[in-house]
């Protein structure tokens, strides 16, 4: 991370944040390099290769649906990035949508929701799905995963918190209407406590 750019705070500017007339917007992701970091397999975060490590950064429903609106880093970027994102750190802080440049795309199935937990997703694959805008990134099986919550290690009550508090947003964003797409969501919510921390 040493190679970015630094902005006027001090901060070191994500290779994926989106430059408007010189200044980094730092809410919006720069389609170009989603597409870079695809077909050339670099971070998202630092914009250098990857090796056969990836770590998705995403919120505790992203174990739930294994999807993720963003591609993967390396390990040290993404402990970087839940530990010093805003949105990440502050439960309570909300994204803040005024003066947001026009154009910006929102990645279908994203929830929007500030999850209070950020995970961290180990895996050595993934695939790439077409969505409506975008793309989403289908994780592949993890072989670690952590937890954060305000910069630090997530207790396992405050990850299921987070589970059970965003499963409405889920089934909203995934249209589930049917006693049988009940059922698969509740299996997926399951599986995917498996991988809570143990305290």
């Amino acid at each position: 991370m040493r190679k970015l750019p630094i902005d006027e705070r001090g901060y070191p500017v994500p290779f994926f944040v989106q430059w408007i007339d010189g200044k980094p917007e730092f809410r919006i992701m720069d389609g170009d390099k989603l597409v870079r970091c695809v077909k050339e397999r670099l971070c998202w975060v630092c914009g250098q290769p990857l090796f056969r490590e990836m770590v998705f950064v995403a919120g505790p429903m992203c174990a739930v649906n294994r999807l993720s609106s963003e591609p993967p880093s390396h390990r040290e970027c993404a402990r970087y990035a839940v530990q010093a994102c805003p949105f990440l750190v502050k439960p309570h802080m909300t994204r803040r949508e005024e003066g947001k440049p026009e154009g910006h795309v929102i990645t279908e199935g994203a929830i929007l929701r500030n999850p209070g937990v950020g995970m961290l997703w180990f895996c050595r694959r993934y695939k790439v799905e077409k969505a409506n805008p975008g793309v989403l990134f289908d994780m592949g099986s993890p072989f670690q995963v952590e937890w954060y919550a305000q910069g630090r290690a997530a207790t396992r009550q405050e990850v299921l918190d987070s589970i059970e508090s965003g499963v409405p947003f889920l089934r909203q964003a995934a249209s589930v209407d049917t006693e049988e797409a009940e059922e698969d969501l509740q299996m997926q919510v399951r599986f995917a406590k498996r991988y809570l921390p143990k305290r």
